[in-house]
């Protein structure tokens, strides 16, 4: 059976007043589940982070380990040489042994730099590892804080919330989809939600411009949808709020 446009209207004004309770249900959670999300990827990077210094450490102190081996070994190195300088039959067998020696030790200089270089990365990374660990500490703290209070809120009221959502989603079959989809563009196109206003004080309660007095007469004869000239919400009159109000 075709509704009349009163019907549309009532039923628009109805779905309203249920998504406008759902949304201040909604606003007394406030930021909340924002800020527990935003932690929540803020601590999964102080992780990632962590680890990351974690891997580096430990290539550092492979490095130094590494670097202090060939130290060993140019040492040794340098002792045989040494020996050897001892038997030597001819200056050309005494320069190339010389040599050798002289390039251990380089080896040993530049090694020396490289643990040098390391112990000084470690001594940042280190502190690094710390101030991340007391970063990480401090956001799982709030986290646990922000979930709780969340918890709270929610417990509160989510039953609240799934009944009005079912009432909503009940309503919603009361109107016709081409009317539907004008109000959902409508819900999103706004922050606060109205996508249907009333008159208050001769003007729209949506963006409080005046509407002009055949305007009125027209909304109140409930013979077509009307919407407002300067915000293009949807308005009811005055009646059909008290009749909603006192159903």
């Amino acid at each position: 059976m075709e509704q009349s446009v009163e019907q549309k209207l009532k039923a628009l004004w109805t779905l309203q007043s249920i998504h406008t309770k759902i949304d201040k249900i909604r606003q007394v959670r406030g930021e909340l589940p924002i800020e527990v999300a935003d932690l929540e990827d803020e601590i999964a990077g102080l992780d990632t982070r962590i680890e990351k210094i974690r891997t580096d450490l430990d290539d550092l102190e492979d490095s130094i380990v590494n670097r202090r081996n060939m130290i060993k070994d140019a040492q040794a190195a340098i002792k045989k040489y040494e020996g050897q300088l001892n038997e030597v039959k001819n200056n050309r067998e005494y320069d190339a042994i010389s040599k050798e020696i002289e390039i251990q030790g380089l080896e040993i200089q530049v090694c020396e730099k490289r643990i040098r270089e390391a112990e000084f990365e470690i001594k940042n990374k280190t502190e690094l590892y710390e101030s991340t660990q007391k970063s990480l500490e401090y956001s799982k703290g709030e986290l646990d804080v922000k979930k709780q209070e969340l918890e709270t809120i929610t417990g509160e009221t989510q039953k609240e919330e799934d009944a009005l959502l079912d009432k909503a989603a009940k309503a919603e079959k009361n109107i016709e989809d081409r009317l539907l989809k004008v109000y959902s563009k409508l819900r999103g196109t706004f922050r606060n939600g109205l996508a249907v206003v009333s008159i208050e004080r001769d003007s729209c309660s949506g963006c409080y411009n005046k509407i002009p007095p055949q305007l009125q007469s027209e909304i109140r004869q409930r013979k077509k949808i009307i919407i407002c000239e300067h915000c293009g919400r949807i308005i009811v009159d005055e009646g059909i709020v008290f009749e909603e109000e006192h159903a």
